[in-house]
């Protein structure tokens, strides 16, 4: 059972409500709505995204912004999949063997949105060029290629990244497919995160982090491959992001071991902690130092250093210093939710349907706050030379006082 004594054993409430094809298709319609709010606050912001990311600007003004036009695919996918919720629920009106039965709806809106992201459709006036560059990045990247810088490089890793925070709906997908295609089997029936055996599930968790580890030896390579080293460095750095993505590996494959055991083992559980810790505060710390460029880790003297607000940098574009400091909280404490486990009086609630989909919800989000960071800190390092006045201050500093 998932925890749930009023509804039939196979099934909790929240899954009668939202089976598993479901929760998957909002999540990742949500990452279309995210995407959406990304590209709309930094155009406000005078960031311009597609530029970075090297997408072909907007010819004429006429043309809707890339923001609105993922927005209109966003209103597709939501309205397609509403509507099949809604038939959904009156069909099955709550009965455990009715949701079982008609699991053919929620896998058919599944099958919808698959289709709305890789077919034309001009007569709905929804731009097919974003879609169509979206899956040639997406198979690139699937097999941890990198493009080159002039080519849409950053691109490529901002969506590597983005993969790993989908790592586990990822496996809830092909959770749904493998017991959809099972004899006997359903995709609404209670997941069954055995099916296919105990390996692939994990293996597919762990692809992501994969594509990402070899995306760094790629650039690590052309930095030791290009003429002029003294200008970018001998590549440790490469190396070090590697490392930080491997530590995902001992984490999923302890858990796996963990999930596999009859009796529970002290020492194995004490080493999942120990690679969940790695795991979490290698990646927290990345965050801050390298992917935002902020000072918090750095020596004291940069740290401290009067040009910006502590911890920070000069230039901060998305907000004021405060919501930095906000970001950096909520960051630490999104990369630690694995925590609720240890504590005896939560590790059972943490494993409800409705948990696992909050916890998915949680790191989607945070991966959502973590791109407006990610993008800013590009833009700078793209355009690092002086500030005119097109230039967003926020918090600049004149001598020790913020104005």
């Amino acid at each position: 059972m998932d925890g749930d004594p009023a509804v039939e054993p196979q099934l909790d409430a929240f899954s009668l409500a939202f089976p598993l094809p479901y929760r998957v298709a909002i999540i990742v319609i949500l990452a279309v709505w995210g995407w959406g709010l990304n590209l709309h606050f930094l155009h406000i912001r005078r960031i311009d995204v597609p530029s970075l990311i090297r997408y072909p600007g907007r010819s004429s003004s006429a043309q809707l912004t890339h923001h609105h036009s993922t927005y209109r695919i966003a209103s597709l996918l939501s309205s397609a999949s509403g509507l099949s919720i809604v038939i959904f629920w009156m069909l099955t009106r709550g009965d455990p063997q009715r949701v079982i039965d008609y699991d053919w709806i929620p896998m058919t809106n599944l099958l919808v949105i698959a289709l709305l992201f890789s077919v034309p459709l001009r007569k709905l006036s929804v731009s097919h060029h974003g879609r169509s560059r979206l899956l040639r990045t997406l198979k690139r990247v699937s097999v941890g290629g990198l493009a080159e810088a002039k080519d849409g490089k950053f691109g490529d890793i901002l969506l590597a990244d983005v993969l790993t925070s989908y790592a586990k709906v990822l496996a809830d997908l092909f959770v749904c497919l493998c017991m959809f295609l099972t004899s006997n089997g359903s995709a609404t029936a209670r997941p069954d995160r055995g099916c296919g055996g105990d390996i692939l599930v994990p293996v597919i968790m762990a692809v992501p982090s994969a594509i990402r580890l070899r995306q760094c030896l790629i650039e690590y390579v052309r930095v030791r491959s290009a003429p002029l080293r003294e200008a970018t460095g001998w590549g440790g750095q490469h190396l070090a992001n590697a490392a930080k993505y491997s530590t995902a590996f001992p984490v999923i494959v302890i858990g796996a071991m963990l999930r596999n055991q009859t009796e529970a083992s002290p020492g194995l559980s004490r080493a999942w902690i120990a690679a969940c810790l790695l795991n979490s505060f290698y990646s927290f710390y990345w965050d801050v130092a390298k992917d935002w460029d902020l000072t918090l880790f750095s020596d004291a003297r940069e740290r401290n250093s009067p040009d910006h607000p502590y911890g920070l940098r000069r230039r901060l574009l998305v907000h004021k210093p405060g919501v930095y400091y906000a970001v950096i909280a909520l960051d630490l404490a999104l990369r630690c939710t694995w925590m609720i486990k240890l504590n005896p009086s939560l590790d059972q609630i943490s494993n409800f349907e409705s948990s696992i989909f909050l916890i998915q919800f949680l790191e989607v989000f945070r991966r959502w706050i973590w791109i407006f960071f990610r993008v800013e800190t590009e833009w700078i390092r793209n355009n690092p030379v002086g500030l005119d006045a097109e230039d967003i201050l926020l918090g600049d500093f004149q001598g020790n006082k913020l104005v």
